[in-house]
């Protein structure tokens, strides 16, 4: 008597290892995305304490320029208490997706920053623009 697996078991085997595999990544996808939207929030939340001590050191708020993904956000030189030598945010964030960004603009009363959240819906705008590599839906202004 040989003892063995037939090929029909190996196959039953094989198939349902690959249906597990294949639901376990469709259900990954949803968690990946919840938290690249949690580390997005967090990162607006960040930016946003940068500029609110930016702003009672040299205060205004930064021009739209001096946020960009990757830059440094430091004091202006004028007044005093906004020194060169001040690091607001030593590394401004950017978002989790490469072609996404983090759109911050400047308005009468303050300002806004605005991201695109994958699990979020709506649409906002930031300095008349909706555009933060897919659509905006998402703003943190100031306090």
């Amino acid at each position: 008597m040989k003892k063995g697996f037939t090929l029909i078991e190996l196959l039953v085997v094989i198939s349902i290892i690959g249906i597990l595999i294949a639901v376990s990544i469709f259900g990954l996808s949803g968690a990946r995305e919840a938290a690249r939207d949690a580390r997005r929030k967090s990162d607006l939340q960040l930016i946003q304490s940068g500029l609110e001590i930016y702003k009672a050191d040299c205060n205004a708020y930064p021009v739209t320029a001096k946020i960009v993904a990757g830059a440094t956000l430091v004091g202006l030189g004028t007044p005093s208490t906004c020194a060169v030598a001040n690091t607001y945010i030593s590394l401004i964030p950017s978002d989790p997706i490469v072609t996404n960004l983090y759109r911050y603009a400047i308005t009468a009363s303050g300002y806004e920053i605005c991201t695109s959240l994958e699990q979020g819906t709506g649409n906002v705008t930031c300095g008349g623009s909706s555009n933060c590599g897919k659509t905006c839906n998402y703003k943190v202004t100031n306090p």
